[in-house]
């Protein structure tokens, strides 16, 4: 109730201030002026309940308004009103709120004020436009009027400028023709100092040329003469030294033999007076001499008896074959002990998808692969003569495996040997030759003779690297391979097949070329090997598990099919040995962490890691046949000696190469 009594109040006070306010304002002149709260009512109108005392007493009188329009009880009703305002706790709203009323006020006033001033504007904005466009019109006559007397003055200048024009062609015809003319003129003259000046520089260079020449074979042959000079001096101090070592050693062998004749000549002289000592001497020296070439003898014919039955001859590197007897066995259950513990978690991812093992081929070669070790094993059972194998390719590509797994899965022994360990053995190569076909008759099974590196010792017999007893050696083993063997599968491996002699070439049966693994091979091995190098748990344990430490465990995170293909598709050109060496980069990069955590991102940086340094491998077997190539040429054009030789190491070293 108080507040709406304050309220009312307010409002009351408001009126009588805006009121004040108008009246103080305006003037009304022609009729009088009442407030619309604050006036009088109307004869039929109730007075207010809530007057004075004074004023209920007192009837009311009706009061002619003044000619002023002023109403003194309006005013005295807002002083009544200011001071219950006062006394009352609502003051400070109130008053804020009469401020508020009054700015509205002010504010419609004066948007009245800025409405009544743009309709002005737009009649000033109406008026401008009109007088705009009247001065546009007569404007645009002027131009009219200009522009036909420009038309005019530009059509009597355009005809004189046709006539300057002319003339001035005509004038510029005759430079370009006096210019074209000294054009020629210098033109032929530059070709001409040019000619001279590249006649000069090519005399020039081929002096160069020629004083370099020079100057290159001046100092090889002073090279040469040096080295001979030196070879000379060195010749004959060591001949000068050599002498007086035989000197001082003939003197003093002469000293002892002199000394040993004159002890001799007493013990003589002292045995052929004794008739008893003579015939001692004669009988224990006969029994010693007797003893001696008797244990000499027997020790040859013992050890010739035991390295026939046991011996395993030397150029052979590895054999499934045993050394002694109980070594197979041995060898077997130390096989057995070592793989145990691996053997399913190996053989496991890729055992029923790899019919050759852990051995990854293209799918046709794979089956021929299979063919022909079906085909051996056959062969072997039916008693026939078995077939000689060509494996060319190139290094890294699985030659070596697929020959040993050929052995196994036809039941067959396996030897290994090089070609390279055949030159040093010189005139004991042919022997040793030998010795390897007699000990493989030894094997029951029949065995299967793997030459790697064949190239080394089987190439064409006409070339100049040859030495005599290397052609020894390769007459040897075509003597023992010429007819079809029922104990031996000859197996050649090379990567150069086109520099093997004819007759080795003719004794093969199946030529078998092994490339470069593809995409999808190479997905097969990168799995491979990860699971060798990364998933085997017991990896690098074997053989000591109590007594080695536990490796740390790989966890392997992060790493998708995605990754590995990526990797597939990075790696062309990747041989499977350089992909197993990618796969160990990776397991020695894990261990290289703390926590021992295979993720993509490492596989990642390992992997473009390796592709770039097999590029670089690439870039600089490339450079290195470049320079061989250059020196080659550099010799043949100076025309030294020794140039056949040099030819000839060039053309071995640029086989190595390839």
């Amino acid at each position: 109730m108080a507040a709406a009594r304050l309220t009312s109040c307010v409002a009351v006070t408001s009126a009588a201030v805006v009121s004040m306010s108008t009246f103080s304002d305006r003037a009304y002149a022609d009729s009088s002026f009442r407030f619309p709260f604050f006036s009088s009512s109307p004869s039929n109108a109730p007075s207010p309940p809530n007057q004075s005392s004074d004023t209920n007493s007192e009837p009311p009188a009706p009061e002619e308004p003044n000619k002023s329009g002023f109403d003194p009880e309006s005013l005295e009703r807002g002083a009544k009103a200011l001071r219950q305002i006062n006394s009352s706790s609502y003051s400070k709203q109130v008053f804020d709120l009469m401020r508020k009323q009054e700015q509205t006020r002010l504010a419609e006033l004066d948007a009245e004020r800025v409405h009544y001033e743009l309709i002005q504007s737009q009649g000033d904005i109406e008026r401008q436009r009109k007088m705009a466009e009247e001065q546009r019109n007569l404007i645009q006559e002027q131009a009219q009027r200009q522009a036909q007397v420009l038309r005019y003055e530009d059509e009597l200048a355009r005809k004189r400028m046709q006539t300057d024009h002319e003339a001035q062609r005509l004038h510029n015809v005759e430079l370009v023709k006096m210019q074209e003319e000294s054009s020629v003129r210098k033109e032929r003259a530059r070709q001409a100092t040019e000619e001279q000046i590249q006649s000069q520089q090519r005399q020039t260079e081929r002096e160069r040329a020629e004083i370099e020449r020079e100057t290159i074979r001046v100092k090889a042959m002073a090279e040469a003469e040096g080295r001979v000079h030196e070879a000379k001096l060195t010749e004959e101090h060591n001949r000068r030294m050599l002498i007086e070592r035989l000197q001082g050693e003939r003197d003093k062998w002469l000293a002892a033999i002199n000394t040993t004749f004159s002890h001799i000549e007493g013990g003589l002289r002292a045995l052929l007076t004794d008739r008893d000592k003579l015939l001692m001497t004669v009988g224990g020296a006969t029994a010693l001499a007797a003893g001696v070439y008797t244990t000499r003898e027997g020790a040859k014919v013992t050890w010739g008896y035991i390295n026939r039955i046991l011996g395993q001859p030397s150029l052979i590197r590895e054999s499934s074959m045993a050394k002694f007897p109980g070594s197979k066995i041995i060898s077997q259950a130390k096989n057995k002990l070592l793989h145990s513990s691996t053997l399913a978690g190996a053989e496991k991812p890729f055992g029923n998808k790899n019919g050759l093992g852990n051995v990854i081929l293209h799918p046709s070669l794979q089956r021929r692969i299979e063919h022909l070790a079906r085909a051996t094993s056959n062969t072997k059972a039916h008693q026939a003569p078995f077939r000689n194998m060509l494996f060319y390719g190139p290094p890294g590509t699985g030659k070596t495996m697929v020959a040993r797994e050929i052995a196994r899965r036809s039941g067959l022994d396996y030897a290994m040997m090089t070609g390279g360990d055949v030159a040093p053995l010189g005139a004991q190569a042919v022997t040793k030759i030998h010795d390897i076909f007699d000990w493989a008759k030894k094997s029951r099974k029949g065995l299967l003779l793997f030459i790697d590196e064949a190239d080394a010792f089987l190439c064409e017999r006409n070339s100049t690297l040859m030495s005599e007893a290397q052609r020894s050696a390769l007459n040897a083993l075509l003597f023992r391979t010429g007819d079809q063997s029922r104990d031996i599968v000859l197996v050649l491996a090379t990567n150069r097949p086109g520099d093997l002699d004819s007759a080795v070439t003719d004794r093969i049966d199946e030529v078998i070329e092994f490339p470069l693994p593809g995409e999808e091979e190479r997905l097969k091995l990168l799995k491979l090997y990860l699971n060798k190098y990364l998933c085997d748990d017991n990896n690098g344990s074997k053989g000591g598990f109590l007594l080695k430490k536990q490796p740390q465990k790989i966890t392997i995170k992060d790493l998708s099919e995605d990754d590995y293909r990526e990797a597939a598709k990075k790696t062309e050109g990747f041989s499977g040995r350089e992909i197993a060496k990618l796969m160990a980069s990776v397991q020695a990069a894990v261990y290289g962490r703390p926590d021992c955590i295979l993720d993509s991102q490492l596989f990642k940086e390992i992997v473009d890691y390796k592709v770039v340094e097999h590029h670089q491998r690439l870039k600089l077997a490339a450079e290195d046949e470049a320079d061989l190539e250059e020196s080659f040429r550099l010799y043949k054009s100076l025309g030294l000696g020794g140039f056949n030789d040099l030819e000839a190491g060039f053309q071995h070293n640029l086989s190595t190469s390839c």
